[in-house]
């Protein structure tokens, strides 16, 4: 941790990925936000994830009028969580906060998260108060993941927290140092542990544009982050399978006695061709787990890197540090 009685360096982390239209909005807020911390320099590492609108040149334009801005521009669209990780391997600060473009994450919350980490904390949540900035569907399918993901996973998920928080230069270290390919980001935030506080806020409806984060995203990306941490859902067909065998072992001890004891009967199909789908399915969803999970491994087995950076432009104001090994 930096020393509180020197001037700190602190790295913005944001991704971009189509959002021309707010670059102005963006930094016109964080602008004053930044200048409103006391005894920091900031850097704010921007990376373009391979937007095909004019993000990429607008960034560029904003770097030329502020020294503080270092652009980022990967070769093509790698994800939103593949970016973070681009932008946390090329930030210098003795801290770091990846924050989102659209403003929904307060910059002005940016001095509360640099005063708790002065006071000791090695990472700063930001934890939102209310989900009223949502719709109703999200806020009610976003509790479920929470309490499916926490009941599955060995490690807790705090909830009602995004991307945004403050991490120490020693929790950035501890985070470059996790290979995956397929990141989940909240997940790897939390396990890495260290000490942890958290500041409440109310998030402000998007600045400009939309969520990019369809219904069908959202499912995705929650099946990343329960595959990324957990193993029960394998386990739990294993035990969805011996019940069965237990069950079924009964019924036919059942039957076999039935016909000793009343004689052969004329079965109906409806039943047996009831049973014969539901098992079907059954071992459709579970191979689907299975799958899921041997994905993963496929795709960690190649040990393709996590992006590729196509340029980047430095700020001319601020000497520069390489990012740390």
């Amino acid at each position: 941790m930096a020393n509180p009685m020197q001037r700190a360096r602190i790295s913005i982390v944001v991704p971009f990925y189509n959002e021309e239209p707010g670059i102005a909005d963006f930094e016109n807020g964080i602008r004053p936000a930044l200048d409103a911390v006391p005894d920091c320099d900031f850097e704010i590492v921007c990376v373009d994830d391979g937007s095909d609108d004019g993000t990429l040149a607008r960034l560029h334009a904003a770097a030329a009028r502020d020294p503080r801005y270092v652009v980022i521009g990967l070769s093509r669209n790698f994800g939103k969580e593949a970016a973070l990780t681009a932008g946390i391997d090329h930030a210098s600060g003795d801290a770091v906060i990846p924050m989102d473009a659209d403003l929904q994450d307060p910059p002005e919350l940016i001095r509360d998260l640099v005063a708790q980490w002065r006071d000791g904390a090695e990472i700063v949540l930001a934890r939102r108060a209310d989900r009223s900035s949502d719709t109703f569907p999200k806020r009610v399918l976003s509790g479920l993941f929470y309490r499916i993901y926490n009941g599955l996973s060995d490690i807790e998920l705090p909830e009602n927290v995004g991307d945004f928080r403050l991490m120490d230069r020693i929790a950035v270290e501890a985070l470059k140092q996790l290979p995956e390919r397929q990141r989940f980001m909240k997940g790897l935030f939390a396990w890495v542990g260290f000490r942890t506080r958290s500041v409440e806020y109310t998030r402000p409806p998007r600045a400009s544009g939309q969520s990019r984060f369809t219904g069908l995203r959202l499912w995705n990306f929650a099946l990343d982050g329960i595959t990324s941490f957990s193993t029960l859902p394998l386990r739990i067909w294993s035990y969805i399978g011996a019940m069965g065998a237990i069950v079924s072992a009964a019924y036919g001890a059942y039957i076999l006695l039935r016909t000793l004891v009343q004689g052969v009967d004329v079965p109906g199909y409806a039943s047996l061709l009831a049973a014969t789908l539901f098992v079907g399915s059954m071992q459709l969803v579970s191979i689907g787990i299975l799958g899921e999970y041997i994905g993963r491994i496929y795709v960690e087995s190649k040990q393709r890197p996590r992006y590729i950076v196509r340029s980047k432009q430095t700020g001319a104001g601020l000497p520069r540090r390489p990012p740390q090994a």
